[in-house]
């Protein structure tokens, strides 16, 4: 690049003469609902944009995520040559729910903007990134910012379970394994490179039912937990610190009670748990504490519990189904690794200030990206997690604009 300054300078322009069509984009994605995994309507959406934008490659993967590829396909399959590099730029397009509909003071999808932010579901999680993203590969291309580099943009599904996208994307069709990864969940468009991790587990109990009326003949489900949640509740604040991901936690998420009728005793009752792990936790720690609780109020009827990791197995709108355990690592990259150190670069070039670096509270695609392939990825996003999967939901128009600039510079800094 013989002209830094210059380049970037005109990226600043490029971007601004770009701001009405990111805007408008971004409101034509929150309009279009994509809970449930659903993102096929939202996909064919970004698809046409990216055709608008003449990306090299446009399409669905066999799970249903939309990818767009500029530059080279990698050469065997799996990745490119060492003169060419894999950067994946990964948005999910999937949302949760509006939940009770009458909370929300604006129609959830139409939304509404004041004072220069968006409030709309997914507005801040995560379809927020999805513009930037898209225009930054774009401008990239036209800038010669993607020299030597292959750049996808990938529109995926991960409400349900963190990383089964990625996977999908690196293990199944179409078999690119990125050299790295910026993910655009929000971090104040700061530069995150962590979090913790996660293991989902249950506990049954079984008892013997009876009729509510003579309820000593039978042995309550229900009751025969009140200890384990107990000693759930008072192993949380033992969990291990660390000084950068924080504090592990565990916690009784959810319960369902199999019973004849709710005039009888029930004979089974499961909790599940959400249990986030920090460095130095493992998954199999994990399950031993929760075991260690059972064991010791178990009794003389130590049969009648069982402890177990829990599975995803939903098939993907398409009818991809891809079985894993629902164990996330948690993951985090050094300050000082190359890409953390570059993203900060790119900040100070572009935004004329360096950003801080931080990591997210909750549970990312990382998991898969880094926690399991090994492969290095940063956060930086528009918009607020704090903000994420209520009922204000939103997201500053000018970030998502700003975040395009981040997002072509980035591979000519590596």
């Amino acid at each position: 690049m013989s002209n830094p300054p210059a380049v970037f300078e005109a990226l600043k322009q490029r971007v601004q003469s770009h701001r009405d069509d990111i805007v408008r984009f971004m409101r034509e994605i929150c309009a279009i609902p994509s809970m449930d995994s659903q993102i096929e309507a939202v996909g064919q959406q970004v698809a046409a944009e990216m055709h608008r934008l003449k990306f090299d490659e446009v399409r669905f993967d066999v799970m249903g995520n939309i990818l767009g590829r500029v530059g080279p396909p990698p050469s065997d399959g799996l990745r490119t040559s060492k003169a060419r590099r894999v950067i994946v730029f990964d948005s999910h397009l999937d949302t949760v729910g509006i939940g009770d509909r009458a909370q929300w003071g604006w129609d959830p999808f139409q939304g509404k903007v004041e004072e220069g932010v968006l409030y709309a579901r997914g507005a801040c999680d995560e379809k927020g990134s999805t513009p930037g993203m898209v225009y930054g590969i774009a401008l990239a291309r036209d800038l010669g910012l993607l020299d030597g580099w292959t750049a996808y943009y990938f529109g995926n599904m991960e409400e349900a379970c963190d990383g089964i996208a990625p996977r999908s994307f690196v293990e199944h069709d179409p078999r690119v394994r990125p050299d790295v990864v910026v993910i655009g969940e929000p971090t104040r468009m700061q530069v995150y490179r962590g979090h913790k991790g996660r293991v989902e587990m249950q506990v049954v109990a079984r008892g013997r039912s009876a009729h509510a009326a003579s309820n000593w003949l039978g042995d309550n489900a229900i009751y025969k937990l009140l200890p384990i949640i107990a000693g759930i509740r008072d192993l949380d604040p033992t969990l291990r610190t660390h000084d950068f991901l924080g504090k592990g936690t565990i916690t009784v998420s959810d319960m369902q009670v199999s019973t004849p009728s709710i005039n009888a005793v029930p004979d089974q009752a499961t909790i599940f748990i959400d249990r986030r792990l920090t460095f130095g936790e493992t998954m199999a720690g994990a399950l031993a504490e929760v075991q260690a609780i059972i064991d010791k109020h178990a009794g003389a009827s130590p049969d009648d519990f069982s402890l177990g990791l829990l599975t995803y197995d939903v098939p993907s709108y398409t009818g991809f189904r891809l079985v894993v355990d629902k164990y996330f690592p948690a993951w985090a990259l050094a300050e000082s690794h190359p890409l953390v150190q570059a993203a900060l670069n790119v900040t100070e070039l572009v935004f004329g200030r360096r950003a801080a670096t931080g990591k997210w509270d909750f549970s990312t695609n990382g998991t898969y990206w880094v926690g399991q392939a090994g492969i290095p990825a940063i956060g930086f996003g528009p918009g607020d997690e704090v903000h994420a999967h209520t009922t204000h939901d939103q997201v500053r128009l000018d970030d998502v604009v700003a975040a395009t600039l981040f997002y072509a510079a980035l591979p000519a800094m590596l």
